[in-house]
């Protein structure tokens, strides 16, 4: 259970939710765990171990026993009888017993089988084991949170719990007692008094004998719980004599039933980790006789009829059927998804259900320029709906074509997006989910990504139209669903005016790209390289000239914790390596100055190779420019995502870092580069959402909002406000759109949690309308499960109403910040839409380039500075109208750094 609670916790920030809304990530967790330790291991026997919801004999005997533990989630308690059926599918024997723990039919197979000669490990991250281990038996704690598998014996056991004797560790854990079990062990003995009383004494028993002798406190407690002590030692003893049937022969580790398997992970929707086991365990499910394997339709069993367009004949009855139809479904087929510089290779069509045509286009430029010029008119035509997955890809290639796609579109993978934010939006995976219908795959046509793949125009004609034809008429079947669920979502406006509006500009922003100083990045590269060898030598320096990789976390974990032990008990990884990420490494920054100089130098290091020498591999050699990809339906709040290059992720808090945007120039020299960017929007929305006056007065006679919050927070005047107050009250005000914990606080502002909480508090006392807010947000999602921002964007929330308290409480925070998050992210791209076809309408040459959080950079003409100045800071802040003032600064410059 501990593993499976494990898996579960471990997706909790992002869930893995199929699409009939169950959320696998304990079955997925632990069922990946479960194979690790199968690849890794290689056991020759298994059995997994089930606690039941019977009472068991402590509880008898105990009533409190475990009473303070949280309730079981609901998703945990869903999940169970999957986890089972996967483990007997793995011919693995499921063991429980009503009235006793999964602990004490372990602790009796490691008893009953310890006697032969085999080795015996329980795998189990719960120390209460450790009074198990002896000569063959051992505690297998799996990798959790940077620290590796560990694996105690006896030697190890003894040493962890600082005792001479295996038998002494439930005299152990009866003195400290158990805060998760809520046994209560022997009040004002901790973990350093057991010790030095079981050295002395050697057992619980002896050292209540002997309680007159033990001077002071603690051996006035010992006097008055020993009946408190001996209970408690009772219920940390783990049986080893239940009586239950098992044999080692029925724990043999054997060959799957891959049949079994397939139609569980089918209908949990695990198609990666499917493959991954049947290739394992090298086996494949085969159907039983006269009958399917699994429900899927495909291309062999459905109804269709595809054609293939291979004469005049068949190419005029084609534009004959899309002249006669309002909607048209289409497809690209191309050489590449580099829509710059690959070819097309054909194109699909589809105007009904199960019928689809495929139009190959020649690889002559002048034929192929030929036979689009037939196409283009029912393309551009704004009369008809052009209807497509992914459409913002086809707008690109279509483009390069001298085809405009018209704006009356449905974007299937836009509107599965809305409808259901959390899981895929691959055509394939959808196709399946909802249909029910295998589509081909692309390997079956080119093959694995790699040096040996195919390409497109490489596969036989008869195939690729077949493939082709297949996404046109999948892509028109789910149109024609989920036009109606949007509808009756509520989703309509979202859809029409804002998601499909934007995949024009985000198409134009992407084909129009950026340009990037070469020369700029190559002197930042050679000075961040002098910065590095510096810091390199400041590190060997610290640890007395010794030499290492610094760059190696095998190498480095040896140096700061067994050569300068800046740590007493080091995290270590899966590999059983010391942990030296980042965080682990901030936390130690106090230790030892080498701490500081090695975050240095993966700084350095990290803006040298993911970003200066990285961004010139990225420039296009169509025009010498960089063109990101925007993600429009990948983040659950709305917000847009970047890659190749990643422009959310360029530095901009360290002063190294922000050089970088020096390296981003407008096209010609004649131009500026002008950045404008939303200041403190999200806190607006706070401010507009709360009807909190104080903050809106605020906004609206221009202040410094975290020096107002600091005066009210820290009842101070105005101009009594110093940079330290308003640096926590900055802090509170961005934190509480996070549901900031007074822990948490403590941390970001390293004070203790106690001023924390006092400052969360006074907060809430002089802005009660925003905490008004927050409990009416959380109240209306408990009612609904969804929360919604300003124009209707849904995010559900499944768990707002779980029993488990940790859970609830992340959803209870996703419920006050993702309708501030999404708000944001709907206004600007309202705002953008604005301003594209305002530029478009305007006939301007400027270009809008990037969208990186809450700020949009534009490529300007000289001539049109003044005019997009005013303009562009009108249409941000206008872009919707909030009780707070929207406010935009603009800037600009002959490099992105000097613009903003």
């Amino acid at each position: 259970m501990a593993l499976i609670y494990r898996a579960h916790f471990a997706f909790s920030k992002n869930p893995r939710i199929n699409s009939k809304g169950f959320n696998t990530s304990a079955i997925f967790g632990f069922t990946n765990t479960f194979l690790e330790v199968f690849k890794k291991e290689k056991p020759t026997h298994a059995a997994v171990v089930f606690d039941t919801k019977a009472k068991t004999f402590r509880s008898d005997i105990y009533p409190e026993y475990k009473s303070n533990r949280q309730k079981q989630p609901e998703d945990i308690q869903n999940s169970i009888p999957y986890i089972k059926n996967i483990i007997s599918a793995f011919n693995i024997p499921v063991l429980f017993k009503d009235g006793y723990e999964a602990d004490d039919i372990i602790g009796t197979i490691t008893k009953i089988f310890s006697k032969k000669n085999i080795d015996i490990f329980m795998m189990t991250p719960d120390k209460d084991f450790c009074q198990l281990v002896r000569k063959n038996v051992y505690l297998y704690k799996p990798a959790f949170m940077g620290r590796g598998v560990d694996i105690l014996g006896e030697k190890e056991v003894l040493e962890k719990f600082g005792i001479t004797s295996i038998k002494q560790v439930i005299d152990y854990l009866g003195l400290n007692g158990d805060s998760v079990d809520n046994i209560p062990g022997i009040p004002g003995v901790g973990p350093k008094t057991a010790k030095k009383l079981l050295k002395k004494y050697n057992s619980m028993e002896n050292i209540i004998s002997n309680s007159k002798k033990i001077p002071g406190s603690v051996g006035e407690k010992i006097k008055q719980f020993s009946d408190q002590g001996i209970l408690s030692k009772t219920l940390a003893t783990i049986k080893t004599d239940v009586k239950i049937q098992i044999t080692l022969e029925k724990m043999n580790v054997s060959t799957p039933n891959t049949n079994a398997l397939n139609s569980l992970f089918d209908e949990l929707e695990f198609r990666v980790l499917k493959n991954r086991v049947f290739n394992q365990f090298d086996s494949k499910p085969k159907p039983p006789e006269n009958q399917q394997l699994n429900v899927f339709e495909t291309q062999k069993t459905s109804r269709k009829q595809y054609h293939i367009i291979q004469t005049e004949t068949d190419l005029t009855e084609l534009l004959n059927r899309l002249q006669n139809n309002h909607e048209i479904c289409f497809d690209t087929e191309t050489t590449g998804l580099n829509t710059l510089e690959d070819e097309l290779v054909g194109l699909s069509f589809s105007i009904k259900e199960h019928e689809a045509y495929f139009l190959p286009i020649s690889e002559d430029l002048e034929k192929a320029k030929t036979t689009i010029l037939k196409i283009k008119p029912f393309l551009e035509n704004p009369l008809k709906m052009i209807i497509g997955h992914n459409l913002k890809f086809d707008i690109q290639v279509m483009k390069k074509y001298d085809v405009n796609i018209s704006n009356n579109i449905f974007d299937t993978m836009l509107a599965h997006y809305l409808l259901d934010p959390e899981t895929s939006h691959r055509l394939d995976v959808i196709s399946e989910n909802i249909l029910q219908h295998k589509m081909i795959s692309i390997e079956e046509l080119i093959g694995k990504k790699g040096p040996d793949q195919k390409n497109m125009k490489d596969v036989p004609l008869g195939v690729l139209g077949e493939y082709a034809c297949e996404d046109a008429d999948i892509t028109l079947r789910l149109k024609n669903i989920f036009s109606k669920s949007i509808e009756k979502n509520g989703l309509t406006k979202l859809l029409y005016d804002v998601e499909q509006p934007l995949c024009f500009v985000l198409s134009s922003m992407e084909l129009e790209g950026v340009s990037i100083d070469t020369n700029k990045l190559q002197q930042m590269s050679d000075v961040l390289k002098s910065m590095i060898l510096a810091s390199e030598k400041q590190i060997f320096n610290m640890c007395w000239g010794e030499e290492f990789n610094i760059s190696s976390p095998k190498q480095l974990g040896a140096i700061l914790f067994e050569k300068l032990k800046i740590d007493e008990k080091p995290k270590k990884t899966k590999t059983g390596q010391y942990a030296t990420g980042e965080e682990v490494l901030k936390r130690l920054s106090s230790t030892h100055p080498i701490v500081e100089k090695v975050l240095m130098f993966r700084e350095y290091k990290k803006l040298k190779t993911t970003y200066v020498d990285a961004l010139p591999n990225l420039i296009s050699k169509v025009d010498q420019k960089v063109h990101t990809h925007y993600g429009q339906a990948v983040t659950s709040t709305g917000r847009l995502s970047s890659n190749n290059p990643n422009l959310q992720n360029i530095p901009i808090k360290t002063e190294t870092g922000r050089q970088i945007r020096e390296a981003f120039i407008p096209s010609t020299n004649t131009n500026f580069i002008l950045s404008a960017d939303y200041s403190q929007v999200e806190l607006r929305i706070i401010a507009s959402f709360s009807n909190d006056q104080e903050m809106i007065n605020a906004f609206n006679n221009n202040q410094d909002i975290h020096k107002t919050t600091a005066s009210k927070v820290f009842k101070v005047p105005l101009n009594q406000v110093d940079q330290q107050m308003r640096r926590k009250a900055k802090e509170v005000n961005f934190g509480i759109i996070y549901g900031i914990s007074p822990f948490g606080l403590s941390q970001n502002l390293s004070i203790t949690r106690a001023e924390a909480h006092e400052i969360i508090e006074s907060y809430f006392k002089e802005f009660p309308n925003v905490k008004r807010y927050m409990d009416e947000a959380i109240n209306k999602a408990r009612k609904n499960e969804y929360v919604e921002t300003i124009l209707g964007r849904k995010r559900f929330l499944r768990d707002i109403n779980s029993r488990n308290q940790t859970i609830r409480g992340y959803a209870e925070r996703n419920a006050i910040n993702t309708p501030i998050q999404g708000s944001a992210a709907d206004i600007i791209k309202l705002a953008m839409i604005k301003i594209y076809k305002w530029m478009k309408t305007e006939k301007l040459k400027s270009k809008m380039i990037m969208q990186v959080h809450d700020e949009l950079v534009f490529d300007i003409y000289q001539e049109e500075k003044e005019i997009m100045i005013e303009k562009i800071k009108d249409l941000m802040e206008n872009a919707m109208p909030l009780k707070a003032p929207l406010l935009v600064s603009i800037g600009y410059g002959e490099n992105w750094l000097k613009a903003h």
